[in-house]
């Protein structure tokens, strides 16, 4: 990667997480149109959760696996399944984003103290979280990208 990549890996961080966070509200505020994007087929789209809950254990699989690679200092493996989680994430994104546009959200099935007292929380949490970490990712894959391995010691 380039000089300017390398001297500007905050920069680039916040670039990437603004448009990626942008389009994440843009898609859940209901800012972009359904008509921007070809229709799947129902069965498709009712699919999507059942793929994006397989891709999400693929993930922790790879994560996990990637830690485990790191851990016994196999870089090349480490930065092949954080790769292939990054993509598994980005997919599994560009999926419920594309579902939610054509579809919208679903309703919570269960009871309303479930659904307040329960549910809520943990989507609450789980939103923060997921905001939180998009800086991280992108921080952590533009050092990976811009550093050798034996530089990355000494960054911050």
């Amino acid at each position: 990667m380039s000089e300017w990549a390398r001297e500007n890996v905050p920069i680039l961080t916040a670039l990437l997480s603004t448009v990626a966070l942008a389009l994440v509200f843009g898609a859940v505020g209901g800012a972009i149109p359904s008509s921007l994007l070809p229709r799947a087929s129902d069965a498709v789209l009712a699919a999507i959760p059942h793929v994006n809950a397989a891709i999400s254990a693929t993930a922790i699989g790879t994560i996990a696996l990637g830690w485990r690679a790191i851990s016994r200092g196999n870089v090349a493996r480490h930065r092949a399944l954080m790769l292939t989680s990054f993509a598994l994430f980005a997919t599994f994104l560009a999926a419920y984003l594309y579902r939610l546009i054509h579809v919208g959200t679903a309703s919570f099935p269960g009871p309303e103290l479930v659904y307040t007292y329960v549910y809520l929380p943990f989507l609450a949490v789980h939103i923060l979280l997921a905001i939180v970490c998009v800086p991280f990712v992108f921080y952590a894959l533009l050092l990976a990208a811009t550093r050798p391995y034996e530089d990355l010691y000494h960054t911050r």
